[in-house]
């Protein structure tokens, strides 16, 4: 596997040697020193570049890099948005080990955009077009203090949805269950849980993606109930995982809701839990709920 050194040599010789490559940036995890070092770190590389159409059009001079193992042209999809004059990019698997999220951007758009994300680092810059930034942190990834609408509408839609939890539960419909936990349910968790750790470290912490560095700041109990959320395909576990779930968003929100003396609505909690204690207990033939 390529040393850091070596990849660094590497991305510097290609910027020299083509002349339409006119300054060159990182940013992610490389430039991050809160992230951990290990051995799936990639590098997540910017060329800005004059043009992004020939980069495109003759994709042979990504070769250059190593031979791919498998690799993705994210603004290819012909679902999702893209701007390919001004940034395109290759997601790119090494046989080595060694990843590359590779990127070209106009001008115009590393301008536009390079000062809002904090973890970006100049390597290069041959005729002085980018500005000068500020030593990398994971700043522009903090945990916002949230207004207490924000607040709110977190509470609120984390208890409304818990009703898809329990007619999707009773129905036996897993994927729908898992679609609506993991995508919607949990997304309001993880908000209130990383508020709390904000407030915790005065909104100057970064929880990671997906709340991945969750383990780092709650206790060691409240982060084994975390974990103690996720299911599988067993209608009783998840069953058991929703009503866990439920109860750490509960004494989340109460301390979230205590520090920023913001008000809730706890009685909506309780009934919304009281429904799914009951969907919980109807028998499959049930004609009524109640």
């Amino acid at each position: 596997m390529r040393t850091q050194e070596e990849m660094y040599r590497l991305f510097h010789s290609i910027a020299r040697e083509d002349t339409r490559i006119l300054a060159m940036y990182l940013n992610g995890s490389r430039t991050n020193e809160n992230a951990p070092v290990d051995i799936f770190q990639d590098y997540d590389l910017v060329y800005v570049v004059s043009e992004t159409a020939p980069f495109r059009e003759d994709r042979t001079w990504i070769g250059r890099f190593g031979t791919v193992l498998y690799m993705q042209y994210p603004d290819e999809h012909p679902t999702l948005p893209s701007d390919k004059e001004n940034f395109y990019g290759w997601l790119m698997q090494f046989d080595d080990g060694v990843r590359v999220d590779l990127h070209v951007e106009s001008v115009a758009h590393a301008l536009a955009n390079i000062r809002r994300d904090s973890l970006c680092t100049v390597l290069l810059d041959k005729q002085g077009i980018l500005p000068p930034l500020p030593p990398a942190s994971d700043r522009s990834h903090w945990v916002q203090k949230p207004t207490e609408a924000e607040f709110l509408a977190c509470y609120n839609e984390f208890w409304w949805c818990t009703n898809n939890l329990a007619k999707g539960l009773w129905r036996e419909e897993m994927p729908y269950v898992q679609d609506m936990a993991n995508c919607v349910v949990r997304k309001e968790l993880e908000r209130m849980l990383s508020w709390k750790i904000g407030i915790g470290k005065d909104f100057r912490v970064s929880v990671g993606k997906s709340g991945k560095y969750f383990s780092r700041f709650l206790s060691e109990a409240e982060y084994r109930q975390y974990l103690d959320t996720y299911f599988g395909g067993q209608t009783e576990a998840a069953w058991d995982a929703v009503m866990t779930m439920c109860g750490l968003f509960t004494q989340t929100s109460a301390w979230v809701s205590n520090r920023l003396n913001y008000a809730l609505d706890a009685e909506e909690a309780a009934r919304a839990q009281a429904f799914l204690a009951h969907v919980r207990q109807l028998p499959r033939d049930a004609k009524e709920i109640y």
